[in-house]
């Protein structure tokens, strides 16, 4: 009986996720449009940090509580998750166009962060040390957003939007609080299923966790691209990926010293290759092509088989 509860719960979330990403995405849209930011930059900080507040929360309390595992395994599983599967899924539902700043800046930022992360964890710790360096990538990459976002504004008197800000407000608030909510609800769900069928903590925060923390991005980037905001879409993963690594990691490691498990270092090795995947496969064209999200989703099969 307690196990069907789970598997409702779990339910549950899925829908409230679903809803949750259609309001957050239709108000953040319309507050780009409104005050003349650009989707990309709206899909790079709001909508990213929006949806990255699950894996926030999830590993900072994981940190406090020493269940190290889930911290890092949240963290570089979600961030495989975040380009294989939903990127995967959202270029097999419609090919979407890539903004060049993304080609050029935030992919190979990805890219070298995640091999920094790599090499903080080669001595078996995210130290202190280690966290502030993280949190000081993280400023700069503000500053550069910010910088991005003054360079792209365009003339608010060219932008219309049927809703009123005050109902884009209302929107991304209220999508975001029912996304988070539907978020804990499938983590809480998926996690006692997990306990029930005896995996290991690496492997929960690898998948089980990971996944949860990674429905908000998955929902509201599929949404976005069926949607037809591309930028929002691929903006969403890239910001969420930036943010888990230098505010989740660095902020939990400003906390306390997070303990790196050597077999983490082969998953972050597939991080920085997933990364790198998606970089190759958009910089022909600026374009990520259906044939390309269909390798992405074949690539995490095997990864997926590669760690059970």
């Amino acid at each position: 009986m307690e196990l069907l509860l789970q598997f409702a719960l779990l339910a549950l979330g899925f829908v409230l996720l679903g809803k949750g990403a259609d309001w957050f995405v239709e108000g953040a849209a319309g507050i780009a449009t409104r005050f003349g930011i650009p989707q990309l930059v709206v899909g790079l900080t709001i909508v990213a940090m929006g949806t990255s507040a699950p894996e926030a929360a999830v590993s900072i309390a994981a940190a406090i509580k020493g269940s190290a595992d889930i911290t890092i395994g949240n963290i570089v599983g979600s961030n495989i998750m975040n380009i294989l599967i939903i990127l995967g899924l959202a270029a097999v539902i419609t090919p979407l166009a890539v903004a060049r700043s993304t080609v050029r800046v935030e992919l190979p930022f990805v890219i070298g962060i995640t091999g920094l992360l790599l090499y903080q964890g080669m001595d078996g710790t995210i130290s202190l040390a280690d966290g502030m360096v993280l949190c000081l990538a993280f400023a700069v990459y503000l500053i550069y957003l910010y910088t991005m976002a003054v360079k792209n504004k365009v003339d608010d008197d060219l932008q219309e939007y049927g809703y009123s800000l005050q109902r884009c407000l209302l929107a991304t608030a209220g999508g975001l609080a029912v996304i988070i909510a539907g978020s804990n609800l499938t983590v809480n769900a998926a996690s006692a299923i997990a306990a029930y069928a005896g995996l290991s903590e690496r492997f929960i925060g690898l998948t089980i966790v990971a996944l949860g923390t990674s429905l908000p991005e998955l929902f509201t980037s599929v949404t976005a691209a069926r949607r037809g905001n591309a930028d929002i879409a691929i903006g969403n993963i890239v910001g969420s990926n930036i943010f888990n690594i230098l505010f989740v990691v660095g902020l939990s490691a400003l906390i306390i010293d997070i303990p790196f498990a050597a077999a983490f270092q082969f998953d972050t090795y597939v991080a920085i290759g997933t990364a790198a995947l998606l970089w190759l496969c958009v910089l022909p064209k600026y374009r990520l092509n259906r044939w390309c999200g269909a390798l992405m989703l074949a690539c995490y099969a095997v990864y997926l088989w590669r760690i059970l």
